[in-house]
């Protein structure tokens, strides 16, 4: 009786997963799907900010206080011309109209005009982000731009956990005293085990580390819409929050699988199922 309990107990979902307010999202609109973009900010979602790879915050969160879920402005891409402060104005424009700027993401060149301002008005500002691939692009960077003064370091990452981490700590190697963000990463085109695996150890290495200040797992949309491979998405083709989307929120596994056009297979046992296989265990003891 004891063994037939203990392989029911297991086969529920775990309550929660360990909830942590460095998690934010990368956000792009689900333009098909509208009432997707809601998920990222039930109440019981662990989220606490957000990016949309824009300077302006996405008309879904524009209501949303600061301290609630903060938006980070990002200057995607270098200005056409060295006298343009598009970018500088639009952030400045937003702190006038009331939003408490206090991060924002740079592409490139952030010792130019666009940046220097805003780091004098006590906005944290960002070094280029990379990947993998680029650490002596970085390293270049650094080595041209002297006056840089960078208040944390994006990174992106898509890969294996053992690459993960060697490639984190060869940046803390190199800018010690320098926080880390982790503005996107997964590990791409994987079995879906071998994903959950590594969003699983992932999260308690990123949670647990004290020089990465917040990351963002990639990435918030359906599957069937996913360049990263199916596995990885936060919702399945059907809409609906996979494991790790859930977890990534801070709930329960879901065991919603990207299976089928609109559908989600589910093999979660239910607290009733369990109780009722419970009774008719002891029934047929008697």
């Amino acid at each position: 009786m004891r063994i037939f309990l203990q392989l029911l107990l297991a086969a529920l979902p775990a309550t929660t997963f360990e909830r942590s307010s460095k998690r934010g999202l990368v956000f792009t609109p689900a333009k098909p799907f509208p009432a997707d973009d809601q998920y990222w900010i039930q109440p019981s979602s662990d989220l606490t900010w957000y990016y949309n790879y824009m300077a302006q915050p996405s008309p879904q969160y524009a209501n949303i206080s600061q301290s609630k879920f903060e938006f980070i402005p990002m200057m995607w891409g270098a200005p056409t011309n060295t006298s343009d402060n598009t970018f500088s104005d639009t952030v400045q424009s937003l702190i006038f109209n009331g939003m408490d700027i206090q991060h924002v993401l740079t592409f490139n060149e952030p010792d130019g005009p666009e940046i220097v301002p805003l780091q004098q008005m006590g906005i944290k500002a960002v070094a280029p982000a990379v990947t993998q691939r680029s650490l002596p692009w970085l390293a270049n960077f650094y080595g041209n731009c002297t006056s840089c003064n960078p208040d944390f370091i994006p990174l992106h990452f898509y890969g294996d956990y053992k690459d993960f981490t060697t490639y984190v700590g060869s940046v803390v190697f190199a800018y010690p005293n320098t926080p880390i963000w982790i503005t996107e990463y997964t590990y791409d085109h994987q079995s879906l085990q071998t994903t959950q695996d590594f969003f699983n150890i992932s999260a308690k290495y990123l949670d647990g580390t004290s020089f990465i200040e917040r990351y963002s797992y990639f990435e918030a949309f359906r599957s069937y819409g996913s360049n990263v491979g199916l596995n990885a998405a936060m919702l399945t083709t059907g809409g609906l929050l996979t494991s790790i989307g859930s977890w990534y929120l801070g709930g329960a596994a879901t065991n919603n699988i990207r299976t089928g056009p609109g559908s989600a297979a589910s093999h979660t046992v239910s607290m009733p199922v369990v109780v009722s296989l419970i009774e008719s265990y002891r029934s047929s003891e008697c």
